[in-house]
């Protein structure tokens, strides 16, 4: 099944604002594919970004609060958030755990702290379904991811 094609979002304009890429690092080269597609996604709107990593998906939402914790207390700047990794399903139940916790808890968190996030965590079959997702050139869900964020942080400064 060929997947789904839409319209790009606008391009919004986040100058002076600072974006935190959020990995799960297991798979690097899919991973370095994701994280070019977001940093140019932010770098396109003016707004700067950094990595920081953790072993996986399940510890994203973690990493995620903690940085939010430090950003409100002055400590970071963060303006927004993106998590980024890769599950690929396997020989056991692993795969629904990791990819439905992950993604219950960072929707939870984005949700009760009105983040500017996107979510750019790839949970497929095979790593040729992985590597056409990452691939910025193909794919580009880490540009996607990046894209999801500056649109909701262009809709905070709005509100």
């Amino acid at each position: 099944m060929a997947e789904a094609t839409r319209e790009a979002l606008p391009l919004v304009d986040a100058t002076g604002a600072h974006f935190i890429i959020v990995e799960g690092r297991f798979y690097d080269s899919l991973n370095d594919q994701l994280i070019a597609g977001a940093v140019a996604a932010f770098a396109a709107s003016g707004a700067t970004s950094e990595v920081v990593t953790v072993p996986g998906a399940l510890e994203i939402p973690v990493a995620i609060e903690i940085l939010r914790q430090q950003a409100e207390s002055g400590r970071r700047k963060a303006d927004g958030f993106v998590a980024l990794g890769v599950v690929i399903r396997g020989e056991t139940t692993h795969y629904e755990i990791v990819s439905n916790e992950s993604a219950r808890e960072l929707i939870a968190l984005a949700t009760r702290h009105r983040l500017a996030f996107g979510n750019g965590i790839l949970t497929v079959e095979n790593m040729a379904q992985a590597e056409a997702r990452a691939n910025p050139s193909r794919g580009d869900k880490g540009g996607d991811a990046a894209r999801a964020a500056l649109a909701l942080y262009a809709l905070k400064r709005s509100a």
